[in-house]
């Protein structure tokens, strides 16, 4: 599927029957010249509006309110709620600083930390998954305990871009693996 609109120059969504098939094309072109630029090729976030209508599970949207609009009711709508919060001022709280997390966050690290995961997963399957990003070094399941895995890549930018990528990619039908760092 192109897209023509100038916020979605030069991308394009190529959707496969299966994830295998996809993989290996993921693989085989990236960073293949095109145009005189090396592709940049990811999974997609979400699942394809053709890939739901073959499974049944599409559900059509309504159109987006062009950004203009759009930009005009998020300021109105921030605008009002800092009129209610400096009605209701509560007393000053110190700010949080970048080394401080809150409670149940780990802070950024080299390692991350994967849930969810069906019990077929294997770490040649995450392999396959994380080696698309950067410094990828190397996958780990836990022994004795199905669902859960670590990701190692040589820097935390690192991990952070691919933790981005692929928060919540759903492996199966039913598994959306959810990621956060080393505790």
């Amino acid at each position: 599927v192109a897209l023509k609109t100038m916020r979605m120059r030069g991308q394009a969504f190529i959707v496969f029957a299966e994830i295998q098939a996809a993989t290996q094309a993921l693989r085989q072109m990236q960073g293949f010249p095109f145009y005189d630029k090396p592709m940049v090729i990811q999974y997609a976030k979400a699942k394809s509006d053709a890939v739901a209508k073959k499974d049944g599970t599409f559900i059509p949207r309504e159109r987006q309110v062009d950004s203009k609009r759009k930009q005009e009711l998020q300021d109105a709508s921030q605008r009002k709620k800092k009129k209610e919060k400096n009605k209701q001022a509560p007393a000053p709280q110190p700010a949080v600083t970048e080394e401080q997390t809150f409670e149940g966050e780990s802070a950024p690290c080299n390692v991350l930390f994967l849930e969810a995961l069906p019990a077929e997963c294997t770490e040649m399957m995450l392999a396959m998954l994380f080696n698309q990003f950067p410094g990828y070094k190397e996958a780990r399941l836990v022994a004795g305990k199905p669902g859960i895995a670590f990701v190692e890549f040589l820097s935390e930018p690192q991990a952070t871009v691919a933790m981005t990528g692929l928060q919540n990619f759903k492996i199966t039908d039913n598994h959306f693996m959810k990621i956060s760092y080393r505790k």
